[in-house]
C-alpha cells in the first residue's frame, strides 16, 4: 500500500496517521495469525511427541551393561 508524492502532499496529517493506523493494525493482524500458526504447529509437535513412548537409556550402571564390559 504505497502512497504516491502528489497524494502524500495533498494528504493532511491526521489523514496520515489514519492511514499509518490501518497499516500498523494490519500487520499487527498478520503478525498474530502467523504466530497462531506457529503456535498450532507447536501443539501438533507436541501432541506427537506425547503419543511417542519414553524409551529408557541404557546407563553404565545397568547390571547387562557390566556383564557384557567384563565379559570383554
Amino acid at each position: 500500500m504505497d502512497i504516491k508524492d502528489s497524494e502524500a502532499e495533498s494528504a493532511g496529517p491526521i489523514e496520515l496517521v489514519t492511514d499509518l493506523s490501518e497499516i500498523a493494525a494490519q500487520c499487527a493482524a498478520s503478525d498474530l495469525l502467523d504466530f497462531a500458526a506457529q503456535l498450532a504447529g507447536l501443539a501438533e509437535d507436541l501432541k506427537a511427541l506425547a503419543a511417542t513412548p519414553i524409551e529408557p537409556i541404557p546407563t553404565a550402571s545397568d547390571p547387562d551393561d557390566q556383564l557384557e564390559a567384563s565379559s570383554e
